[in-house]
């Protein structure tokens, strides 16, 4: 399964997690990669808002990273690949809470998932609590399940900020 992710629009979905701190987009991408190596999916996340010159894909660990240039939205980014799949798109998930972006995914034949719903499948893989993870795959160690949970608790506070 592949998943194409609105970053800035799940970011502030994640307690602890804001739009506000500098390095909300590397967080959210570390947790991404502990996503993918759990659940064995590949991600593919939008970011809007990149300065010019600075837009392109690259790919952080597992997660492709697309960093839309100002001018253009990661939706409209989002569209365009999911027509650019034509039928493939039926085996993609698109995060988005966006009812414009959650259309076109339709219209494309593609699946959509609210923001708040992908954080709750997030959760749930960081916890370890996916009976139908295949055994063989590699699962966070108790200490970064610890870690990731003490993140989420500890900003909770940020949350108020954005």
């Amino acid at each position: 399964m592949r998943y194409l992710i609105d970053g800035h629009n799940l970011i502030p979905k994640i307690r602890g997690f804001s739009l506000s701190d500098p390095d909300d987009e590397s967080k959210l991408v570390a947790i991404l990669n502990d996503f993918c190596r759990v659940r064995r999916h590949r991600v593919s996340v939008f970011y809007d808002g990149a300065p010019p010159g600075m837009g392109g894909t690259h790919t952080q660990g597992l997660v492709e990273v697309i960093s839309v240039p100002r001018g253009n939205t990661a939706d409209h980014a989002i569209m365009v690949r999911l027509k650019k799949m034509k039928g493939a798109a039926r085996n993609v998930t698109v995060v988005s809470s966006d009812r414009q972006v959650k259309a076109a995914a339709s219209a494309s034949g593609a699946t959509s998932m609210d923001s708040e719903k992908f954080y709750d499948l997030l959760l749930e893989s960081l916890r370890g609590g996916d009976a139908a993870l295949d055994e063989r795959s590699s699962q966070l160690s108790p200490e970064d399940v610890r870690e990731w949970m003490e993140i989420f608790r500890r900003g909770g506070d940020d949350d108020e900020k954005v």
